[in-house]
């Protein structure tokens, strides 16, 4: 017997007659960035202070990151001080990209560019809420306003970087709650974002495809990531990345199949530990892959260490 609950409308799902990714395997691993400092300092009663940040990306640095989201400068002061010291303090290893997180609003992208003058490169990290709620609820607007906001924010990051000379800059967009927005339209933002900032192979742009709110099963996610890939007019010009969360207990298993779907690059943090439920668990993907003969190219043979810390 079948029983059916009216209080919630079920995920739904991309239709997808065809797909590649349950015959792929994982054999090498993808681009990691952490976001330990910022997603995860949100997940804290009380905020990381500046030296604790400092310490903190000391490890993440030690661990074999090359890439770490350092925070969202334009929030709060303690934010922007960190990014100074880590740039005044030359704290940044030459090997190591620092990501800032922005919302697509003129003054908190004037804020970043201020906070990241001297850096010798950065990943400047712009998003925009798209899903129909969002839409509805947060800005009062249609498709095409929502649109016109990621436009425009990618238009005022371009315009500024002849604020930051010197600085090796590299854009990265995130369609906010891409899990909850309907994929062709997460799609046409993402590439009207490209076009804005000149995305080429040879200076390809992030797209970090979040799945901001786990909402459905990891299978139906990793078909939303194969329809966004496989439709792409340009898909020499981004790099697919990956951002899940914990809400069904799902987040390894989502980015595992979103990563057979063709994305390369994933956003997470140490044993999980981020903002609301959770965001997926780098330690526990990279030992996966370890154990299937796959170099993570992340050193945890101290987990100790790393978990006191």
């Amino acid at each position: 017997m079948t029983t059916k609950t009216s209080k919630y409308r079920p995920f739904r799902a991309v239709n997808m007659t065809e797909r590649a990714w349950p015959a792929r395997v994982i054999d090498r691993a993808p681009t990691w960035c952490s976001v330990d400092l910022r997603d995860g300092n949100q997940a804290l009663a009380v905020p990381m202070s500046v030296e604790e940040k400092l310490e903190f990306f000391d490890l993440l640095v030690k661990l074999g990151f090359k890439e770490i989201e350092i925070g969202f400068p334009s929030a709060s002061q303690i934010e922007f001080d960190f990014t100074r010291r880590l740039i005044e303090e030359n704290r940044i290893p030459a090997d190591v990209w620092v990501q800032m997180l922005v919302q697509s609003k003129e003054e908190l992208i004037e804020r970043t560019f201020e906070s990241i003058r001297g850096c010798p490169r950065a990943i400047v990290h712009l998003y925009n809420s798209t899903s129909p709620a969002q839409r509805r609820i947060t800005f009062g607007l249609d498709k095409k306003g929502v649109l016109d906001i990621a436009v425009r924010g990618a238009r005022q990051v371009r315009d500024r970087l002849k604020t930051a000379p010197g600085t090796d800059i590299r854009f990265e967009y995130s369609p906010e709650s891409f899990s909850a927005t309907e994929v062709d339209f997460a799609l046409e933002v993402c590439e009207a974002v490209l076009d804005e900032w000149g995305a080429t192979p040879d200076a390809p742009i992030i797209l970090n495809l979040p799945n901001t709110v786990e909402l459905m099963m990891p299978n139906q996610y990793a078909d939303m990531i194969e329809w966004f890939v496989t439709h792409q007019k340009k898909p020499d010009c981004a790099i697919i990345s990956l951002h899940t969360h914990n809400d069904r207990g799902c987040g390894v298993a989502a980015t595992e199949l979103g990563l057979l779907a063709g994305a390369t690059r994933v956003e997470g943090t140490l044993f999980g530990n981020g903002e609301r439920t959770g965001n997926v668990d780098i330690v526990t993907l990279a030992l996966n892959m370890f154990t299937q003969g796959v170099d993570p190219r992340l050193d945890f043979s101290d987990l100790r260490a790393v978990r006191d810390i």
